[in-house]
């Protein structure tokens, strides 16, 4: 009798192990790729979801400036301005929204202002989309903005109290990162050697500041006035390693005229989260009392880019800021899709549409150049070709 030899048998259970591995493998790389297919379709479902939860705040926020809007008109058609304030100020959702008649397209339904409904195939619900809470803050404790460099914006100094002092702060993280580049003096370079990306530097501030009154007949030659009250008061405030201490800076007498070196201000050489490198606390001038008082701040920003912040306060009560009244309103909107919420906080600029007032008369980021001539032979003129003027060379 021949004897099976157990080299069969040992061939048999390699083989065997060696399936038994390669399934498990198969079945392990198989699910792998499953998950990550589940986890990547969730993803881009959730993104998905938050870029529409998104887009529904915002709808809030366009329809929260239809509120505005209705507010502004129905102040300036003298309407019942104080209870249009109290509506667009409620702390209740959707308050201002609702209860101003007016905007087309908003329904309330189960607290909330629907924006998007879809279905699938199966004609079930695959997108719900709604912003569930819009709140309104007519008046803000600051005015925030944005200037690129050479840029200039008018601020109205319109507030819920009285005031006169004016802080500015300028030049965040959102400007630049790491050390800041200060000069100990405060010479006036070229652009080229103010600084850079690698080498940031906080720009000069030109504030100057506008009051006149109705009532006073007030006129544009009046800012060549030597009346303080009814003039121009404008400082360059320098950024500099030295100069008046940011904590205690008190500029009570603003120039009349810009004239001699600029105002040093100490500022950060390194600032962290929600901190401005520079600022300064402005004295104002006498102010002009009365119903009909009006005071602008008109900021310009010089060889750099800044966000900067504006707040008021009275030498009453220092350590109070005294709010905007209806300036710079903070709208508030929360977005849902489906189940995902997304929240927006943002700032809009509540113009006076029966006050219109331009930044400059021009406004140019080049040379410019003028040339005039008086004569009595039509041939004289400029008939408009480039390069006839060859005196002009700015």
């Amino acid at each position: 009798m021949k004897k099976i030899s157990n080299s069969y048998s040992q061939r048999g259970a390699v083989s065997l192990f060696i399936v038994v591995f390669a399934a498990l493998l198969i079945t392990i790389v198989t699910v792998s790729f499953v998950r990550i297919m589940l986890q990547d379709q969730q993803q881009a479902t959730t993104t998905d979801l938050s870029q529409s939860a998104y887009d529904s705040a915002q709808a809030g926020v366009e329809d929260a400036k239809r509120a505005l809007l209705k507010y502004q008109d129905i102040c300036n058609s003298g309407g019942d301005c104080v209870n249009a304030a109290n509506k667009i100020n409620s702390p209740t959702c959707n308050e201002a929204i609702g209860t101003l008649q007016g905007l087309q397209g908003v329904t309330l339904s189960n607290n909330e202002v629907k924006v998007q409904t879809g279905t699938d195939s199966s004609n079930q619900t695959a997108l719900d989309q709604a912003y569930t809470c819009v709140k309104i803050a007519l008046n803000t404790d600051d005015y925030l903005g944005t200037l690129k460099a050479n840029e200039s914006n008018i601020v109205p100094l319109s507030s819920m109290g009285s005031f006169n002092t004016v802080q500015i702060q300028w030049f965040s993280t959102k400007d630049a990162s790491g050390t800041i580049n200060l000069q100990s003096d405060s010479k006036v370079p070229l652009l080229k050697q103010w600084g850079g990306l690698n080498n940031p530097r906080p720009p000069i501030i030109r504030a100057q500041f506008i009051q006149f009154s109705g009532s006073s007949g007030f006129t544009l030659g009046n800012f060549d006035s030597s009346i303080v009250d009814n003039g121009a008061n404008t400082l360059f405030l320098y950024p500099s390693k030295v100069g008046l201490n940011s904590k205690s800076l008190s500029i009570d007498t603003p120039r009349k005229m810009p004239t001699g070196n600029p105002q040093s201000v100490k500022c950060l050489d390194s600032i962290g989260a929600s901190v401005y490198s520079c600022f300064a606390k402005i004295g104002l001038p006498k102010l002009i009392t009365g119903a009909d008082h009006t005071l602008f701040l008109h900021l310009s920003s010089l060889y750099n880019k800044t966000d900067y912040r504006i707040t008021l306060y009275d030498s009453a009560s220092p350590a109070l800021t005294v709010p905007f009244n209806a300036v710079q309103p903070q709208i508030d909107s929360t977005g849902r899709a489906n189940d995902l919420f997304r929240r927006v906080q943002t700032r809009v600029e509540l113009t006076d549409v029966n006050f219109p007032y331009p930044e400059a008369a021009v406004d140019i980021t080049g040379s410019f150049c003028k040339g005039f001539s008086v004569t009595d032979n039509s041939d004289d003129y400029n008939n408009g070709n480039v390069g006839q003027i060859t005196d002009c060379n700015p």
